[in-house]
């Protein structure tokens, strides 16, 4: 098969992993060698291998979505492909992608092992921060996009970012093109659309900061 990553960008994420990654980061990657229950299985792994190639500090774990269901459960998997990350000490950063990180989502993965690598240092505001202190019940985060969508990953990373900031929430890509039924459950017809709680709360657009969080916080105040 094609490697995925050029050379020039292979030469590029060398270089800039070099100087920026901190720690050791785990990326798991759920799949399934059924090609009827995961299309995109191959070319995700493929994605992950080359990228892993380019640092010593990032280990690709590599698990069945069938066999390996204690782990499935523990990190509450819902469909594949499926990727998270654990920092050095082994804790679950809670963001997940559910289907190829391709196109523009591509550079979301990369922020997200840096920031993985510091320990979730990512450039929230302090008010946000202060925010965050007062979510105390589980936020999920949801954020559907396409591979072509160049507002798609700033909403990703602002999901994902909140996520390594609270221990209750959790940051979600969801690939809407890979996950049909579900983009249809959530009726899901321009990206980036995110989904708060399964559908307790929405919104359409890469929303600035201050504005994505009091979406999100009007959910968790039943605004």
């Amino acid at each position: 098969m094609a490697a995925l990553l050029s050379e020039e960008d292979r030469k590029y994420l060398v270089d800039l992993f070099n100087k920026e990654l901190k720690s050791e980061v785990k990326v798991l990657f759920f799949k399934s060698d059924n090609k009827d229950e995961c299309q995109y299985c191959d070319i995700t792994q493929q994605m992950l291998d080359e990228l892993a190639e380019t640092s010593e500090k990032i280990n690709i774990e590599v698990h069945d979505f069938n066999a390996d269901s204690d782990l499935v459960e523990k990190y509450k998997i819902e469909m594949i492909p499926a990727i998270l990350m654990l920092d050095k000490d082994g804790n679950d950063m809670r963001i997940r992608f559910y289907g190829v990180p391709s196109g523009y989502e591509f550079s979301t993965l990369i922020e997200d092992v840096i920031a993985v690598s510091k320990g979730g240092e990512v450039d929230l505001s302090e008010k946000t921060l202060e925010i965050l202190k007062e979510v105390d019940r589980p936020l999920k985060l949801q954020v559907f996009v396409t591979p072509t969508c160049p507002y798609c990953p700033r909403a990703v990373a602002m999901a994902q970012k909140l996520a390594m900031k609270s221990p209750y929430i959790q940051g979600e890509m969801v690939e809407a093109n890979e996950f049909p039924e579900l983009s249809m459950k959530y009726n899901v017809s321009s990206v980036p659309h995110i989904i708060i709680n399964e559908g307790a709360g929405e919104f359409v657009g890469a929303l600035p900061e201050d504005a994505f969080v009091e979406q999100v916080m009007s959910v968790l105040k039943g605004v």
